[in-house]
Parts: C-alpha cells; structure tokens; sequence
C-alpha cells in the first residue's frame, strides 16, 4: 500500500466547510492535509460556481445571529486574500409561506437593518418582480462567489503548510492505536491523530465506512441528498441590477439571485427549493433536468418575474445534504469530526463554520468541545 504520510489533522472534502476548516486549523499552527475525491470546488460537488445567496432572513433568531457572526467571518477572509468574495445586492422576501413581518421580527430582534414594504411600494422599487404580499427588504444581503472562496481559504492553508491532495476519494476512516488511518479507494492510506470529515453529498455513503460507535452513528440524522435543478434567465434591457428573491406560495418555494461568471453577467439564477429529486448520494447523480420541471420554472418566471425573458439560456444541477430539520450536524467522537452544512442553506456560514469545527477537533475534552459549538448543530 502507497502512502501520503502522516498529519495531525486530515480533513476529509474541499468544499466550502472543508476548506473552512483547513485554513482555520493551518492559521493555528496545525499540520493539516486535505484529501479530496476530485478538485476543489468541483462541479459534481455543493461548492461549485460563482452564485450563493448570503442572507439574514430566517425565521429564527438563532439563525440570523449566526449569520450576523458569518459575515464578521467573511470580512476577516477577505480581508486576509485580498479580494471580494461576498458581493452586495441585497434580497427581498415575499409570499405568504415566507411570512415577511415574521421575518421582520427575527431581523429586529437581532439588529439587522432591514424595511417591511406593502406590496405596491415594492413593486414600484423593484421593477421587474411581481410581488403578491408584504415584502421583507435587507440591504446586507449579498452573493457569494463559492468557488473563489473554496479557492481563497485554501491558499490561505496552504500559506500556513498545509497540504491539499486532489484525486484522493475515501474508502474507508479505521481507529489505530494513535489515531485514525484512511484509506482511499485507490489503496493509498494516510494516517492522523483526528480526521474531520466535511464529505457533502458522499457523507451518506461514508457514514458506514468511518468506524463510528453504534450509539454515535444511530444518533446521526437521516441526510437525504437532492440532486437540485437551476435556470439562468436573462434580463430584459435596460434592466437595473437586480437583488437576491426568495418566493413562498403553497404551491412552492423559490430563489433567484444574479448568477454572476456562471451566467455570464448577463441573467438571474431562478430554481425551487428542493425541487429536484432525492439521490441517496452524490454518487447517483446524473446531471439531467427535468423538462417538466424546466417548464414549471419557465411558468414561475412567466408569471412572477416580468423582468425576465421566461426562456432560459443555460442550465445546472447541484447537490443539496438535507437533514429533516434543516439543521447542520456537526459533533466528534473519538478523534473524528463529523460535519454536514445542510439543506441548501450552508454556503453562507462557511467560514465561521470553519472555525467552529476547528475548535470541535482540536479540542482534548470532548465535553470542552460540546461547550464550544450550539447544542442544536450536536448529534448526540
């Protein structure tokens, strides 16, 4: 068996968390390797392209509060690169199921500027989007460039020593008497005093290989993997630029946001929240659409966002890990850390996530490391 040595640390995925968590541990003075199946930021993965939806607006306060610590975290990213990664737009809410002044009510609870606007005050600001309630408004809203992030902190490893081995796919995570060895599917093993594994769409099938106690193990989850369908539309000239929109009706829940260097400059990203279909994992995927669905998009543009031309130029799929409770797992248990940015909705948290499991795994006392991360994120 060929070997890649030995590491204190071995993060298992370079997708945002796992980048995250890398630059984290190597900014502390850890000896980290990264091993991952592909190529960061790889398009068969959740970190791929140039548009996510970093947002405020959660019903919960306990979420807009994280969000408001994310953002610190993506200042002292950028700021550490040297480049933007978050760009500004802001982002309305509207629709009945997303209850605008409920949202309303968590942003003020937590101090985060933001505007409850009736229905025709935002039509006339917003041209182009037809909206049928009250409107949720937040300026602090933005899009973040994943793929130049993923990028960005692993320079930002690798600037500290650690080590980023791409092509290494994981078989297997085995207890040693010093740690943990891990072998790849290629027969190649790496051996680590604490392996922090940060799969996405692969945890599910990872799950069962990583040597985990049977009580740890059942309390994890059930993580369901969607294969998710996008559409980019263009503008129609003369058009400003446009903000990030979430959509609530009974029918369905949709997003749209400027789709950046994916789209070309030129359109918005418009899809259903978990619209696609369930995978099991991400090695199901297939990367076709569905032209029943493609056609349901084409109709929500037709009728809610007059601004588009409701003919779509290109079009993706992407993989969303869900938990039933769309809630993040993120726990250790003998020298392994398990994390899950879940649900579509982790992109946003990514650095500040990075540094929460950093603490989780470089913490001697499981029970110090508990204290360290919200009850809510645990799997047990």
């Amino acid at each position: 068996m060929t070997t890649n040595g030995t590491a204190a640390y071995a993060v298992v995925g370079a997708g945002l968390v796992g980048a995250a968590t890398a630059w984290q541990l190597a900014a502390r003075g850890h000896d980290v390797v990264v091993l991952e199946r592909g190529v960061p930021a790889d398009p068969g993965g959740s970190s791929h392209g140039s548009a996510r939806i970093f947002r405020y607006a959660y019903a919960d306060p306990f979420y807009v509060d994280l969000v408001r610590q994310a953002r610190l975290a993506w200042d002292d990213l950028e700021t550490a690169h040297g480049s933007e990664l978050v760009r500004p737009t802001g982002a309305l809410d509207h629709g009945a199921e997303r209850d605008p002044a409920g949202l309303a009510r968590a942003l003020e609870a937590v101090g985060v500027e933001h505007e409850l606007l009736g229905a025709s005050e935002a039509r006339a600001r917003f041209e182009g989007i037809d909206v049928d309630s009250e409107v949720l408004w937040h300026p602090g809203a933005g899009v973040i460039d994943a793929e130049r992030a993923v990028h960005a902190m692993l320079d930002l490893a690798r600037s500290h020593g650690a080590r980023v081995l791409t092509g290494w796919a994981v078989q297997e995570v085995a207890a040693t008497g010093s740690g943990h060895r891990v072998t790849a599917t290629d027969g190649r093993g790496l051996d680590a005093g604490h392996v922090v594994v940060a799969a996405g769409g692969w945890l599910p099938g990872l799950l069962d290989r990583l040597g985990l106690p049977s009580g740890f193990r059942d309390a994890v989850p059930h993580l369901e993997v969607w294969q998710e369908e996008a559409f980019h539309f263009p503008h129609r000239d003369g058009h400003d630029p446009w903000p990030t929109t979430i959509h609530g009706t009974g029918e369905m829940l949709t997003y749209s946001l400027p789709g950046g260097r994916d789209a070309g400059h030129r359109g918005q990203k418009v899809a259903q929240f978990c619209g696609g279909r369930a995978i099991g994992t991400a090695e199901h995927q297939d990367g076709q659409v569905d032209p029943a669905h493609r056609e349901r998009i084409v109709e929500h543009v037709r009728r809610t966002l007059p601004g588009l031309v409701p003919e779509p130029y290109a079009e993706t799929t992407c993989l969303f890990t869900s938990t039933p409770t769309e809630d993040f797992v993120l726990d250790r248990c003998e020298g392994l850390t398990l994390v899950s940015a879940c649900s579509g909705h982790g992109a946003k948290f990514a650095p500040l996530l990075g540094a929460m499991v950093a603490d989780a795994a470089a913490a001697t006392d499981p029970d110090a490391a508990r204290r360290l991360v919200p009850a809510r994120f645990h799997v047990g």
